[in-house]
């Protein structure tokens, strides 16, 4: 990915996201550590591990689009990806407590003590160094989307079918992790953290870093996801998702290029969830729980679907919203308002709200172009014309 690419790739609007995304991972971090308590600019903690989970809900909102906007793939199951990336973090943080757990056993974490564990399983081992646990956030979800994938992609199951698979996966995983045997603290999942690399993980600096953090991560998976899509690559999944059987017909393996952008979306949902992690402080099955994937295809919809920003800024609107109006008296109803608002993005917004944006600046450009050059005509100036 070469700088030139990386420029050519980026608009206005693009450009525009990635200052504003670059300003709030300064600002906001510099804003919690240096003003006093109480200053009108000094953002709270509590606000900077709320603004640091929905950066990671807009990179996992990227990765949606980057499948679903630009290749036509509607996966209802990327929560699993989402899940297993925050699973494998979750596992490093929980190795890092050692003695200071309730049970003080250095090796096994406090639940498998209470569940009479007698030794650490194997897929626990390596756990405890930060460079295998970053590794594995992105193995462990690429690696279950290239099988799904090249199993889905090979059998040609395209449209409604591949949205009901991958929601049977991350259902089928869901229930996997809720038993006690699974050896991931079942119901209760993995918790009470304490360090993430010696650091303290409750700590101010620690809650600003990983909100800097996220935002460089949402930048970078912006810009890969431009470079992907405004390459030849990107032409050929916009014609996937056009035309599936033209494409095929003229010669491109669709399989491969659907399982190679399949993957890439799956990592980045990994990275979204091992950020979102340690800034909450806990991991259960419930992020497996198909209503969140479908949640996300919403965060989509509304922003955008096709635009990448558009994409991120339904993830913090539609979040911002649900933390709005569920902390007051219209809380049981927010599940209704989430399907209402889809519903009324669906008819008066199709494109969502950037999409819906660019269609109406582009009117807007032409119909300023076709009216100064009928000024011109009007004038008597014409555009020169070519000699013969």
């Amino acid at each position: 990915m070469t700088p030139h690419m990386l420029t050519r790739s980026l608009d206005r609007s693009a450009t525009i996201f990635l200052a504003v995304v670059a300003a709030c991972g300064i600002l906001i971090p510099l804003s919690n550590l240096l003003l006093p308590a109480g200053s009108f600019l000094q953002v709270p903690t509590y606000l900077v591990a709320l603004w640091g989970k929905y950066v990671c809900y807009a990179i996992l909102a990227l990765a949606i689009d980057l499948i679903w906007g630009y290749c036509g793939i509607l996966s209802l199951g990327h929560g699993a990806f989402f899940a297993l990336g925050g699973y494998a973090m979750g596992m490093y943080l929980m190795r890092q407590i050692g003695t200071r757990g309730v049970y003080g056993n250095p090796i096994l974490p406090d639940f498998m003590v209470f569940l009479n564990y007698s030794k650490l399983p194997w897929y626990w081992y390596g756990f405890d160094m930060f460079w295998f646990a970053a590794l594995m956030v992105l193995v462990v979800p690429g690696l279950l989307a290239f099988c799904f994938g090249w199993l889905a992609f090979r059998s040609r199951v395209t449209g409604v079918y591949l949205s009901i698979i991958t929601q049977a996966m991350t259902y089928a995983l869901l229930l996997a992790f809720f038993r006690n045997d699974f050896g991931f603290g079942g119901n209760n999942g993995l918790t009470d953290f304490k360090d993430i690399l010696g650091f303290n993980v409750q700590a101010e600096g620690t809650r600003a870093a990983l909100f800097a953090l996220s935002c460089l991560a949402l930048i970078l998976g912006f810009l890969i996801c431009r470079a992907i899509v405004s390459s030849k690559l990107g032409k050929v999944l916009i014609a996937v998702r056009d035309a599936e059987s033209r494409t095929r017909f003229l010669g491109y393996r669709v399989e491969s290029y659907k399982l190679f952008v399949f993957t890439v979306s799956a990592c980045m949902a990994g990275v979204a969830g091992a950020l979102y992690v340690p800034q909450v402080g806990i991991i259960n099955p419930s992020e497996f729980a198909p209503g969140n994937s479908i949640e996300a295809v919403i965060w989509v919809a509304v922003g955008g679907r096709g635009t990448l920003v558009g994409a991120a800024l339904g993830a913090v609107v539609v979040n911002y919203a649900k933390t709005f109006f569920t902390s007051g008296v219209l809380a049981p109803y927010w599940l209704f308002m989430l399907g209402a608002l889809f519903i009324l993005v669906t008819l008066l917004l199709p494109k969502g709200i950037v999409g819906t944006f660019n269609a109406w600046w582009d009117s807007s450009k032409e119909k300023r172009n076709a009216a100064s050059a009928s000024a011109a005509a009007e004038d008597g100036v014409t555009q020169p014309k070519m000699a013969e």
